[in-house]
């Protein structure tokens, strides 16, 4: 009888037991939002792609939960590696389904952008750009909206700098193929004639690194626009000031990483480029906070450094995968549900201050920013220099 007796007590506290955990396992899913980071940790885009990443896990960091239908849920990231490709974009947007992500931030590189968005739209599922400036990006694809400004401006800013310096003619460089190279080149080079000056154009295959023959087009312009990749950057500068010492290099967003400084070394003079912020400016009290909190958290993770490039300097990809980030809790918290078109419906009328400036979307999902900061390199500093901000109409 007494053995009877303890048999039946383990076999209630074994149920009891089971029982607490299915229960526990089935209240964890059911509170459960899953975001999507769609970047590229691999390739020739990885070091802008890892310090966009930082961003939006500070942000996380920060907001780890959101309330929906009076229900806190936990907000998980996944991760998907784009590698930098346009054609492998596609298989990471797909891992990303499959994992019921409800939201997706990024790319860090347009063409990764455009070729994954399709299969979000066709999913049902917001995907919100970080850097992804290129203007097909959101083009006929209601499910893409982004926080950053577009190459059309980008490129028409770089082309009044250059004119504003003086410049008669000056050289494009683009990479063959890309998106974002070759859509920002045509908007610099049309702006730029605009003005009244003379355009010489070139251009690279993916992964070249030899460009002695493409920069002697170069030899006597009085600057070079040359919108490409970390990786390809300092290649392009130090050759560059092999045929031409004097001429400035104007580049894009892309140029915003301690390895173009650190590759480029003494080259690096007489170097530009636009980018969507500067740590610096205080003017945005929501900006100086933003800034503070991130160092400290970028400094206490030997990790999180090195993604960063090493230091603790705040790049503006980071600061606009933070507000992309702040956009979809937002958006979530007015559809009051984790429905992918009703986050995007939500999305449509989010208005709030970003530590970029202040955030709404456009008709086609785009960011209303009319603003770019213009940075140049320190060679004796080894570190950005903020110039000023800049607009078309300036």
């Amino acid at each position: 009888m007494f053995k009877m007796k303890k048999i039946i007590a383990l076999l209630l506290v074994l149920l009891l037991a089971c029982t607490m955990l299915a229960g526990c396992g089935s209240n964890s899913d059911a509170k459960v939002i899953k975001i999507g980071i769609f970047e590229p940790g691999t390739g020739e885009n990885a070091g802008g792609g890892k310090q966009e990443v930082l961003g939006i896990q500070y942000a996380h960091s920060l907001v780890p939960e959101v309330t929906i239908g009076g229900e806190t849920y936990k907000i998980k990231l996944e991760i998907a590696d784009n590698q930098s490709d346009a054609t492998k974009a596609p298989s990471a947007a797909q891992q990303l389904v499959s994992k019921g992500v409800s939201v997706v931030l990024g790319t860090y590189g347009s063409a990764c952008a455009i070729a994954a968005g399709p299969i979000f739209a066709e999913n049902k599922i917001t995907a919100i750009g970080c850097s992804c400036t290129n203007p097909q990006v959101t083009a006929e694809n209601d499910y893409y909206f982004r926080v950053c400004f577009l190459d059309p401006f980008q490129g028409t800013v770089m082309a009044n700098l250059a004119l504003e310096q003086g410049c008669k003619k000056v050289g494009v460089l683009t990479q063959a193929g890309d998106d974002y190279s070759v859509g920002l080149g045509n908007y610099f080079s049309e702006a730029f004639k605009n003005g009244g000056g003379e355009v010489v154009t070139a251009s690279f295959q993916t992964g070249e690194t030899d460009f002695s023959a493409i920069v002697s087009n170069f030899k006597d312009c009085d600057a070079v626009f040359a919108p490409s990749s970390i990786e390809t950057g300092p290649l392009i500068i130090k050759q560059l000031r092999a045929v031409n010492e004097n001429c400035m290099i104007l580049a894009s967003d892309t140029w915003e990483n301690g390895k173009v400084i650190e590759n480029a070394g003494e080259a690096a003079t007489n170097v530009y480029f636009s980018t969507f912020f500067d740590e610096n400016d205080e003017s945005n009290p929501k900006s100086k906070d933003f800034v503070k909190g991130y160092k400290a958290w970028l400094n206490a993770s030997a990790e999180n450094l090195k993604n960063n490039g090493g230091d603790d300097t705040v790049a503006a990809v980071s600061a606009l995968g933070y507000d992309a980030y702040m956009a979809a809790i937002e958006a979530i918290k007015a559809a009051d549900s984790a429905d992918g078109t009703a986050i995007r419906d939500a999305l449509k009328d989010v208005k709030m201050v970003g530590v970029t400036g202040d955030l709404s979307f456009d008709s086609k999902g785009d960011a209303e920013k009319n603003m770019a900061y213009i940075k140049t390199i320190d060679v004796a500093a080894k570190s950005f220099k903020f110039l000023k901000t800049q607009t078309i109409a300036e």
